[in-house]
């Protein structure tokens, strides 16, 4: 069966950083692009950031976060890590990691895997 579990979550200080992990099980990663998504309390589920599929260094991501968060993958340890700097309290939220199989990231909320999520609190 397919899974994704993110981790690194936790609590940091405005300014400070995190590194979230997603390690995959049951596909074959370097096939899939993968993203990473976020959901505060009483908003919508909203795009992070997404690799490429396979060694690809072709990234986007959203305006709130360039410059701040950095996407990358391990492809030999099947696991896309987002590393989060210059944290703020508007980036408190529960972040997912999703992967749909192909060149790039489908465009929306419908992607072929999701994992579980891991909570960011970002104190002021």
């Amino acid at each position: 069966q397919v899974q994704l579990v993110e981790s690194g979550g936790g609590l940091v200080q405005a300014g400070g950083s995190l590194r979230l992990s997603c390690a995959t099980s049951g596909l074959s990663f370097s096939n899939y692009a993968a993203g990473w998504f976020r959901q505060a309390p009483g908003k919508e589920r909203d795009f992070v950031a997404a690799i490429n599929w396979y060694s690809s260094r072709i990234v986007e991501y959203a305006r709130s976060v360039k410059g701040r968060f950095t996407i990358s993958r391990d492809n030999a340890k099947n696991t896309v890590y987002l590393q989060m700097d210059s944290l703020t309290p508007e980036d408190t939220a529960v972040y997912y990691c999703a992967v749909d199989r192909g060149p790039r990231l489908r465009v929306g909320i419908n992607h072929d895997y999701w994992g579980q999520g891991t909570q960011v609190t970002v104190s002021s």
